[in-house]
């Protein structure tokens, strides 16, 4: 991450950050779903489901694979794109870690091709796929740091309890030099 750029933590919902990505955790077939992908699309109005389907209906017939990441219009939220990325489904018996870094990876690329400064990230795939929230602020953050690129200078980790932001704060605390 350059020198500008800063991690910022922010306990919230994440459709009611002012940035210029928002990332969703979308599933697969990028048609909405439930949690904070059901969230972001209802919060988004129909034109993020319209250019969903429409990515379905080109590039992504069979829908996007975990850890790849795609943008769309933000609709009605105050962003102007909305980064989509499937997450792993959380194993103990095969390491997915590096689907979920891809995730972060592949959006603040992404991000960055988009000219945006702010991206909002929510804690991916610590919701209905499992992951335990320790390790998934360690990747998270550690994967951050390592790739945010220009023109991003703020990543913010939109946590929705008190237990996802305590675990991203210890992560960010003993990693802080």
């Amino acid at each position: 991450m350059s020198q500008q750029s800063a991690i910022v933590l922010v306990r919230g919902d994440i459709t009611e950050q002012h940035a210029d990505v928002i990332v969703n955790p979308a599933n697969t077939s990028l048609l909405g779903g439930g949690g904070v992908d059901g969230a972001i699309h209802r919060a988004g109005g129909p034109e993020i489901l319209a250019a969903c389907r429409a990515l379905r209906a080109s590039h992504y017939g069979k829908g996007l694979k975990t850890g790849q990441a795609v943008a769309t219009t933000a609709g009605r939220l105050t962003a102007d794109h909305v980064i989509h990325t499937p997450g792993p489904v959380w194993s103990r018996e095969h390491d997915r870690g590096g689907l979920l870094a891809s995730c972060y990876r592949e959006s603040l690329r992404l991000a960055a091709e988009l000219g945006a400064k702010t991206v909002a990230f929510p804690a991916i795939s610590t919701g209905i796929y499992g992951w335990p929230m320790d390790d998934a602020a360690r990747i998270a953050v550690h994967t951050v740091r390592e790739s945010a690129h220009p023109p991003v200078t703020e990543v913010r980790f939109v946590l929705f309890d008190e237990y996802a932001y305590e675990e991203f704060l210890s992560v960010l605390a003993a990693t802080t030099i």
